[in-house]
């Protein structure tokens, strides 16, 4: 029994087993042969289909006896509709014995949704996180799924969480549970080479922010006690979630200017291939905060804005790129709440920066400046957005209630919107 106001004494850890390095990905038939599986499902989207990777990795699979089918429409930054497209198929065409996704967390999404509803009854909005869905918790059971990340940002290899836009409300939302988290990561730094630096940058600055967010979160310790059927993914920094952060902050202060200046600098796609996998042991587990937060609706309610490196044929702000573009103003309304917290993750990103003025701007300035240097939009003005759309804005940002519980700082209403004024126009 807890007591009211009994403050939590327990943190909780989960993660995929890992596979990480160059031929990686050659092994996956005989990894699903450990699970017993069969009939394997790899899922995709076109551009990543292009590259001939998940042809390969499916007819490595197949080499070692499976029957195997390749699914390739995923969409870039997944819909409930297309998501919808992946799942009728898969349930169509099964029962699979396990999924293998090939692509970034549009794909491992995508993939997680499939698994969950071929093994599980009902539909995808009965999942999705309360407001917006039902926030339903699956009753069975799901089969393997192998994520091969072909991004360098996302961390969907590593969490429980399935990100989607609900087109017919124009918000993000997402599907939470235990039972998403991929049962293996296979990191192969070979199928990141083909990202665009456009790519790059904005999924680094994803795992810039994984890695920020977790550090800098609301404690464990600070939430009120839960009993042991009340535990959710997202528990609040801790010792090993924090550990996993510092190290991704390392090697992302180096590798991702890198990176996006020569796509093909191996070594720095190794190393933002470690970061993106450390900075997904620690966010899911610790939980993002804000920046998450004003993301879901910055690019559910996309304009008319098109980035390079993505495709032409539709608006879209990538979810890397909403992340960061309130991040130097989230941060500078937390920074009070663990100073030390910020300061450090501002060093780590940038230990050769002197800063002698206002210790609470060091984060924002470290992060502008790295936003320029890899091309980063200057702000929410940069993605089609005014000030007169903040209203509308905060009002998507509210109903990420998950994600806000984890703010050091709780903010309210006036507080968020103050953040997104803050970012219309960043430098």
């Amino acid at each position: 029994m807890t007591s009211a106001n009994e403050r939590e004494t327990v943190f909780t850890y989960g993660a995929p087993a890992l596979k990480y390095g160059a031929g990686s990905s050659d092994e996956i038939g005989y990894d699903l042969t450990q699970y017993g599986a069969k009939r394997v499902l790899v899922i995709t989207d076109p551009g990543v289909a292009a590259t001939g990777w998940p042809r390969r990795i499916a007819d490595g699979i197949a080499g070692y006896g499976l029957e195997v089918e390749v699914f390739d429409q995923v969409h870039v930054e997944p819909t409930d509709i297309s998501m919808q497209k992946a799942v009728d198929f898969a349930r169509g065409t099964g029962p699979w014995d396990a999924f293998v996704a090939v692509g970034g967390g549009s794909s491992i999404d995508t993939a997680k949704a499939a698994n969950l509803l071929t093994s599980n009854d009902g539909e995808l909005l009965d999942y999705v996180n309360k407001p917006v869905g039902g926030g339903r918790a699956p009753s069975a059971p799901l089969k393997p799924l192998v994520a091969v990340p072909t991004t360098t940002g996302t961390g969907a290899e590593s969490t429980t969480v399935c990100v989607l836009d609900v087109l017919a409300l124009r918000v993000k939302s997402g599907i939470s549970h235990l039972r998403l988290r991929p049962t293996l990561a296979v990191v192969d730094p070979r199928l990141t080479v083909s990202q665009p630096p456009e790519v790059t940058a904005a999924a680094g600055m994803d795992i810039l922010c994984h890695a920020a967010e977790s550090y800098t979160a609301k404690p464990y310790t600070e939430f009120d006690r839960k009993r042991p059927e009340e535990r959710v993914p997202y528990c609040g920094s801790n010792p090993l979630a924090d550990m996993f952060a510092e190290q991704a902050l390392r090697l992302l202060s180096w590798a991702l200017p890198a990176a996006v200046r020569d796509g093909s600098d191996l070594k720095a796609r190794q190393d933002m291939a470690l970061a993106a996998t450390f900075a997904g042991l620690g966010f899911g587990n610790a939980g993002v905060h804000i920046p998450h937060a004003n993301a879901y609706p910055i690019a559910g309610q996309v304009k008319d804005f098109r980035p390079s490196g993505y495709p032409a044929d539709e608006a879209m702000v990538p979810h890397g790129m909403a992340v960061s573009l309130t991040a130097p103003a989230a941060f500078r309304f937390t920074y009070d709440a663990a100073p030390e917290r910020h300061i450090r993750v501002a060093r780590l990103l940038a230990p050769d920066l002197e800063w002698p003025g206002d210790r609470s701007e060091y984060l924002p300035a470290v992060l502008i400046n790295l936003m320029r240097e890899i091309g980063i939009p200057n702000g929410i003005g940069g993605v089609g957005y005014a000030e007169s759309d903040v209203d509308e804005l905060v009002e998507g940002t509210l109903k990420q209630q998950r994600l806000l519980a984890t703010a050091p700082r709780s903010p309210g209403r006036d507080d968020l919107a103050a953040i997104l004024r803050d970012s219309v126009v960043l430098w």
